[in-house]
C-alpha cells in the first residue's frame, strides 16, 4: 500500500459533518462548563466510531476562568461607553471598578515602555501575538501599570469584541510559581475600532478611563480525550506519533478554533486505523482542553501524567489547530523545530501546488507542552499574505479570532482537503519510515549561528569554549544525517536493516530529548516557561539575557546576572557534548 491510498481517503466532507454538529450542538465548549465534558463525550463516541476503541476521558482539576462582560467608560476629555470584555483570568475590580490615566504602549513589549511611565496607570495595547496577552499583562505589571486595555486585531473598522486570557502560568500553577506567573492586573478587551479612537485620543492629551470587570476564576474539574492506535506486531510497536489540538473554546461556534482541528484529528484516526497494519509506529490522539482558559492545563497535565511512556516513545508531535481558514490559500506556514523542517518541506513542496510557503522556528505556544520532554513538534496550516497581515494588525488568525464571530463560514473546505492530505502525508512519513525522516544539521546552523551572535557579549561566560563545542557538534550532526540517509537508501533498495533502524532512531530520539529544551525552553526540561516569554522569541531562551550583561556596570545586579547565565552557559556546552557522545555511540554500534 503506497501512501497516495491514505492521502486519497482522508475527506473534508467527513470533517465537515463533525464540525457542523459540534457548532451547532455544542457552542462555547468551556473547561469546567457543561459544554466541555459534552464535547470531551462527543470527542471519545466519534473516535470509537472511527474504530479506535482505545479511547478514553481523563478527568484532572484545573485552575480556569469564566470572564463576562466589562464595563469600561472614558472619563475625560469627554465621557464615552465603550464595549467591553473581561479577559481570561483577569483579576477582580473593586466593586466601584478602576479608573486612571490612558496610556498607549503599542504591541506591550518590553521596548514598547522606552521613554514612558505607566506607573499607577492603565495601559491600552494592540493585541498582536508580538508578545502574547499573557506576556503583555506580565509586562505591564513588571512595569508598575494598575490595569490593561488590549484592543482587537483585524481592519480598523473592526468592531469584534476579543475574548482571551492572560494567565501566564503554564498549566496548573504550582508553590514555585504562583506568585511571580499567575496575573497580578484586571484586564478587558474592546474592538479595534474603539481601540483606533482612544489611541488617537491619547496622542492628543492625557485620557482618563474607568473600568469594573466580571470573572470566576477557581478550580474545577475539566476533560481532556486521548484515543491511541496502538500496534500489535512491527519493527518499533511501541512507538508512536502524537497528534493533539483543543477541544474547548469560547463563546460561540468557534468554527475554526477549534472544532475545526477536532474533526481533522477524527478523521485522521479513521483513516489510519484502517490502514494500522501497514505502520511501524502508533499513533496517539489527545484532544486536550483548557487552552483557552486555563492556558494549556490539559496538554500539560498529560505530559506531567504520562512522563515515562513520552519520553521513551514518542518521536513526534502534529498540533493541528485552527486549518483551513478563509483567506488563507495563497500561502502555507509551518512552524516546527529545526530536525523536521527538511521532511515536512519536502511534501509541502509536492503538495502545494506550487503555492508560497513559509518557516518558523517553533516556539512555545498553543498547546506545546511537550517541549521539556524533548518531543519534536510541527504546526502547519494556510496563512495570510504580508500584505493582508500589515492591514489587519497582524491578525494571524482571522479579525474573528476569539470572537463570536467565529462562525461556519470562516472555513473554506476546498482548503481543507487540502489541509487534511498534507496532515496524512506527514503523520504517513512518520509512522512508517524504517529511518526516521529527521536531519540535525539545520538544527546545528540553527545552534551555532545563534552562539556566534551572541559570542562577543558573552565573553566574560566564556561563551566562545561554547561556540567550538557547537561546530564539533555541527560536524557529528553531519555525520549523523549522513549515516541516516545510507540506511533510507538500503531500505529503498530493498537491503535494510530493522536492528540498524533502530538504532539510528534511538540515537535521534536521544538527541531530540536535549536538544528540543536547549533550542526552545529557557526552564529547561522539567518545568514550563510561562506563556509568551519573550526569551522564547530567540534560540536557546535560556542565554537571552547575554547581550544585557554586556550594557551593565559591575555591581550587583550584573554580578547575579553573570552567575546565572555562566551556570546556563554550562548547560549548552554540556547538552552539546553529550549529544555528540550519542552520536559517537551510535556509530560504534553501527560499524
Amino acid at each position: 500500500m503506497s501512501r497516495e491510498t491514505v492521502i486519497n481517503a482522508v475527506s473534508a466532507e467527513k470533517i465537515r459533518t463533525h464540525v457542523e454538529h459540534i457548532v451547532s450542538k455544542i457552542p462555547h465548549r468551556a473547561a469546567g462548563s457543561p459544554n466541555g465534558r459534552k464535547m470531551a463525550e462527543y470527542s471519545q463516541k466519534a473516535m470509537v466510531k472511527a474504530g479506535v476503541k482505545d479511547t478514553v476521558i481523563h478527568e484532572l482539576p484545573a485552575i480556569v476562568s469564566f470572564p463576562e462582560h466589562a464595563e469600561f467608560r472614558v472619563q475625560s476629555p469627554e465621557d464615552i461607553a465603550i464595549q467591553a470584555n473581561t479577559l481570561g483570568h483577569s483579576l477582580q475590580t473593586a466593586s466601584g471598578g478602576l479608573s486612571g490615566e490612558l496610556v498607549y504602549v503599542g504591541s506591550g513589549a518590553f521596548e514598547d515602555y522606552e521613554g514612558k511611565d505607566v506607573r499607577g496607570k492603565i495601559i491600552l495595547t494592540e493585541l498582536s501575538y508580538s508578545p502574547a496577552r499573557h506576556e503583555k499583562q506580565r509586562i505591564a505589571g513588571l512595569k508598575g501599570a494598575i490595569g490593561a486595555v488590549m484592543m482587537n486585531w483585524g481592519p480598523p473598522d473592526n468592531e469584534a469584541v476579543p475574548f482571551g486570557s492572560v494567565k501566564p502560568v503554564w498549566g496548573n500553577p504550582t508553590p514555585d510559581n504562583y506568585d511571580d506567573e499567575m496575573p497580578t492586573l484586571p484586564c478587558i478587551g474592546i474592538a479595534r475600532a474603539a481601540g483606533l479612537k482612544l489611541k488617537a485620543m491619547c496622542a492628543k492629551k492625557p485620557v482618563r478611563v474607568w473600568f469594573r470587570t466580571h470573572v470566576e476564576n477557581g478550580w474545577r474539574p475539566v476533560q481532556i480525550t486521548v484515543g491511541e492506535i496502538a500496534l500489535d506486531k512491527s519493527p518499533e510497536p511501541d512507538d508512536f506519533v502524537m497528534v493533539g489540538g483543543h477541544q474547548d473554546s469560547w463563546p460561540g461556534e468557534a468554527a475554526t478554533d477549534n472544532a475545526a482541528g477536532n474533526a481533522c484529528m477524527i478523521e485522521l484516526a479513521r483513516v489510519f486505523n484502517k490502514h494500522k497494519s501497514k505502520l511501524r509506529r502508533g499513533l496517539l490522539f489527545g484532544f486536550w482542553t483548557a487552552h483557552e482558559t486555563g492556558t494549556m492545563a490539559g496538554s500539560a497535565w498529560y505530559a506531567d501524567r504520562h512522563w515515562d511512556k513520552l519520553r521513551e516513545h514518542a518521536v513526534a508531535y502534529l498540533q493541528i489547530d485552527q486549518p483551513a481558514c478563509i483567506g488563507t490559500t495563497t500561502r502555507w506556514s509551518t512552524a516546527s523545530n529545526a530536525e523536521l523542517k527538511t521532511f515536512h518541506q519536502s511534501i509541502e513542496d509536492e503538495l502545494l501546488e506550487g503555492r508560497n510557503r513559509i518557516w518558523h522556528r517553533s516556539a512555545k505556544n498553543g498547546d506545546s507542552s511537550f517541549f521539556g520532554l524533548g518531543i519534536p513538534m510541527m504546526h502547519g496550516e494556510g496563512a495570510f499574505t504580508d500584505k493582508e497581515l500589515k492591514a489587519s494588525a497582524l491578525a494571524t488568525l482571522g479579525w474573528w479570532h476569539h470572537s463570536v464571530e467565529n462562525r461556519l463560514d470562516k472555513l473554506d473546505w476546498d482548503w481543507m482537503q487540502v489541509h487534511i492530505r498534507i496532515y496524512a502525508a506527514y503523520l504517513w512519513e512518520l509512522c512508517t519510515a524504517p529511518v526516521l525522516p529527521f536531519s540535525y544539521q539545520p538544527v546545528a546552523t540553527q545552534i551555532t549561528d545563534r552562539l556566534d551572535e551572541l559570542k562577543r557579549a558573552g565573553r566574560t561566560v566564556n561563551l566562545a569554549s561554547t561556540v567550538k563545542r557547537a561546530r564539533a557538534f555541527a560536524k557529528a550532526a553531519e555525520e549523523l544525517d549522513s549515516q541516516a540517509d545510507a540506511w533510507r537508501a538500503k531500505f529503498e533498495a530493498g537491503e535494510g536493516d530493522d536492528d540498524a533502524a533502530r538504532v539510528i532512531n534511538r540515537a535521534m530520539k536521544r538527541l531530540s530529548r536535549m536538544l528540543v529544551p536547549l533550542q526552545s525552553t529557557a526552564i529547561g526540561t522539567y518545568g514550563h516557561d510561562p506563556y509568551g516569554f519573550t526569551p522564547q522569541t530567540t534560540m536557546i531562551p535560556s542565554l537571552y539575557d547575554i547581550p544585557k550583561l554586556a550594557r551593565l556596570k559591575n555591581g550587583e545586579e550584573r554580578w547575579m546576572l553573570e552567575t546565572k547565565l555562566v551556570r546556563d552557559r554550562n548547560r549548552v556546552t554540556d547538552t552539546l557534548g553529550d549529544a555528540i557522545a550519542i552520536i559517537d555511540d551510535m556509530k560504534m554500534q553501527l560499524s
